[in-house]
């Protein structure tokens, strides 16, 4: 299972979650503690949102706490929202067009968790994506895959949260039909610039963690730990919900 955060609030270096708390995502490559897999060192990346609509991305193969050029970015970028995740590979090839976050237009994303039977299921997904989605697809990953999907039901008009949750039946369905008995599990969080919408579902209730804090004065963050390695301050966000932050502040709801 991989580990990521999401900020969005005042501009802010990135190092002042990626790199500097104690429980920092760069430890977590090395040692999360309340992941599957304790080290996450199949690669990572950012993403962050500056002047521009569309974003910025860095995506390296090696691991997050070898890389000084990683350490060196985070110093010196500032951003009111940003994305960082550190990937431990489930059945994908470890790549740089594996690495999250994914982007597509002004969008990003990122994920933690797997689709059971996967191999199964990827020609049948893949088929559904419209033509330029599809010419889009860099990778072999079930998350990007899942990314693209969302997309081409917001493209049909969905919300984001429609769009999320008809990609998940849709999916669920394909593995029912197949009789695939492993779980669907999808931590993740996708972002248009402006805000951020994070989801947390399993199939079987068992859900990768995920955690909502507040950041300073206007300030929230996204992660699938606490970072300063206590639970204070942190709250889990319950299976079956969505957050979604933005200027107006944070709002819940259930994922139909």
């Amino acid at each position: 299972m991989c580990r990521f955060l999401a900020y969005l609030g005042e501009s802010i270096f990135l190092e002042e979650l990626v790199c500097t708390p104690r429980h920092s995502l760069v430890r977590q490559s090395l040692r999360a503690d309340e992941a599957k897999a304790v080290t996450n060192g199949d690669g990572f990346g950012i993403g962050w949102y500056g002047e521009r609509s569309s974003p910025g991305i860095y995506r390296e193969v090696m691991p997050a706490w070898s890389d000084d050029n990683l350490l060196a970015l985070c110093s010196n970028v500032r951003s009111p929202l940003f994305f960082a995740h550190v990937r431990a590979a489930t059945g994908t090839g470890i790549a740089r067009q594996n690495c999250h976050p994914f982007h597509y237009g002004p969008y990003l994303f990122m994920h933690n968790g797997q689709i059971g039977g996967y191999g199964q299921l990827r020609r049948a997904m893949e088929s559904r994506l419209s033509d330029h989605l599809y010419a889009h697809r860099q990778g072999a990953t079930d998350s990007e895959l899942l990314f693209l999907m969302i997309i081409n039901r917001m493209e049909m008009g969905d919300s984001i949260t429609q769009a999320v949750g008809q990609v998940l039946n849709e999916t669920l369905a394909m593995m029912h039909v197949l009789g695939i008995d492993q779980p669907l599990r999808f931590s993740a969080a996708l972002a248009d610039g402006k805000s951020i919408h994070a989801f947390r579902f399993s199939s079987d209730k068992r859900a990768p963690t995920l955690y909502l804090h507040r950041h300073g004065e206007l300030g929230h963050v996204i992660a699938s730990e606490p970072l300063e390695g206590e639970h204070e301050g942190w709250e889990l966000i319950p299976q079956g919900m969505v957050v979604h932050l933005s200027e107006e502040g944070q709002r819940s709801e259930a994922l139909a």
